[in-house]
């Protein structure tokens, strides 16, 4: 579902909350964020989360494991933690079980990865499979990641490279490039737990994960919702191996699209910046990095992250709001 037709779906929803549970929902549909955020007390704020999707890799294991990682990323950019997960899947009456059985075990052994127990789950039957998880987590209330959370003078901190969406579309309809399908799916099983924890030890309170509304459409949110502005260096950007030549490929899906109609006139971008950027900017991600604003030692933070393997980059700043479309990309 675009982004513009989730809007207008889920508007009406934000009025159902009963008066006994709205003080202590930190985070709900009003607020738009990552996951759904409860406090329990002053000490404890749990952490709520689904996702689910088709397939979009042809392995079963990395697809339960890519659709894991998804799913416990929502934690992530929240701040929290992942502690219990159950399976949320849909396959074929005659899909051989062997099939079902590595879905399900590459979910659960990334799960595991992330310190998190899949305890159950709801299957159904569906002529197209799809697999993912609901996920609780628990974080500190007052130190929890938000969009609302973003200040001018913080950095933009991205860490996954961009290209998993044009590229899963080329291995779909084409003969891609293994080696950049390998890096690829290897990016989206990455967890983002290690980038969490470092952007919480350096004072991070905005972030978001980059995932189906792409880079522009995720980091338009934080500009929206922090009431600033977010100025983004196209030259910095990190891309998979192999993303140009999918996009040059005319392998885009079709979710750029959607996501470039709905966002495009809040974006502006340099007269300079390469077309193909620009299609890469709108295009879908599964599985991305986490896009952080960092108040302090943005340099150093990265570093830290880059010595725990993850690829991170600054690729911006952010500025006052107040005049302005919500992001240039330059």
């Amino acid at each position: 579902m675009g982004p513009e037709a989730l809007a207008q779906v889920l508007r009406p929803l934000t009025s159902f909350v009963p008066p006994e549970r709205r003080a202590d929902l930190i985070v709900g549909l009003a607020e738009g964020d990552d996951a759904a955020v409860l406090r329990l007390d002053a000490e404890k704020a749990l952490v709520f989360t689904v996702d689910f999707f088709t397939p979009v890799v042809d392995d079963p294991y990395d697809f339960g494991a890519v659709a894991a990682a998804n799913a416990l990323s929502d934690v992530y950019a929240t701040g929290g933690e992942p502690l219990m997960a159950l399976n949320v899947a849909a396959f074929p009456a005659d899909l051989d079980p062997a099939v079902i059985e590595a879905v399900i075990r590459g979910g659960a052994e990334k799960a595991a990865e992330a310190g998190c127990a899949v305890a159950g789950g709801h299957t159904i039957q569906d002529a197209e499979p799809k697999f993912g998880l609901a996920v609780i987590g628990l974080a500190h209330p007052d130190r929890l990641f938000l969009k609302t959370g973003v200040r001018p003078g913080d950095a933009l901190v991205l860490t996954k490279p961009l290209g998993t969406g044009v590229i899963t579309t080329w291995a779909k309809n084409g003969a891609v490039d293994p080696a950049a399908l390998g890096a690829a799916v290897e990016s989206m099983k990455r967890l983002n737990r290690d980038a969490a924890r470092v952007f919480a030890r350096f004072g991070v309170r905005g972030c978001t994960d980059v995932t189906g509304f792409s880079l522009a459409g995720h980091a338009l949110e934080l500009a929206e919702k922090s009431s600033v502005r977010l100025e983004i260096d196209s030259g910095a950007l990190p891309f998979l191996p192999g993303a140009r030549a999918a996009v040059e490929g005319k392998f885009v899906p079709g979710g750029a699209k959607r996501n470039r109609s709905y966002y495009e006139s809040k974006v502006a971008f340099g007269n300079e910046v390469d077309p193909v950027v620009r299609t890469l900017c709108f295009a879908p991600e599964t599985s991305g990095g986490l896009l952080a604003a960092v108040p302090r030692d943005a340099e150093a933070c990265v570093r830290e992250l880059r010595a725990l393997g993850v690829e991170a980059a600054i690729i911006g700043r952010v500025l006052p709001g107040g005049y302005g479309p919500g992001i240039a990309i330059l």
